[in-house]
């Protein structure tokens, strides 16, 4: 039994022994091969060559993570689309009537949104 689950692990085995090996090679020839002396704009706390203008511990707008939160819940949202397209002739109308909920009840989201002035950049 074990000479039979080795032989199924072998393939992947060998890939990732070929996987590492190459990024080694990779690794290894950027080290002979690349320019390995920096200057000091390269490394400055940002690769721009700019000093940080206030500490990177002050606080942000809280409107900034309400748009990212907000993005984030729209994209996934609608991710769910795709696969309800895909599936929506095994689905029936079950399935169809369970999205018009679902985009519903996402429209009124958003639309609360939109009038609560989430969405709004002052």
């Amino acid at each position: 039994m074990s000479q039979s689950l080795l032989a199924e692990y072998f393939p992947i085995l060998l890939f990732l022994g070929i996987a590492i090996a190459i990024s080694a090679v990779a690794v290894g020839m950027s080290y002979l091969v690349a320019d390995q002396k920096p200057d000091s704009e390269k490394v400055a706390a940002f690769e721009c060559g700019f000093d940080p203008f206030t500490d990177s511990r002050s606080r942000f707008d809280v409107r900034f993570y309400l748009v990212a939160i907000l993005f984030i819940i729209f994209d996934l949202e609608v991710a769910f689309l795709f696969p309800w397209a895909i599936s929506l002739g095994d689905i029936g109308m079950f399935g169809f009537w369970s999205m018009v909920v679902f985009l519903g009840i996402l429209t009124i989201g958003f639309i609360y949104e939109w009038r609560k002035g989430a969405l709004e950049w002052e």
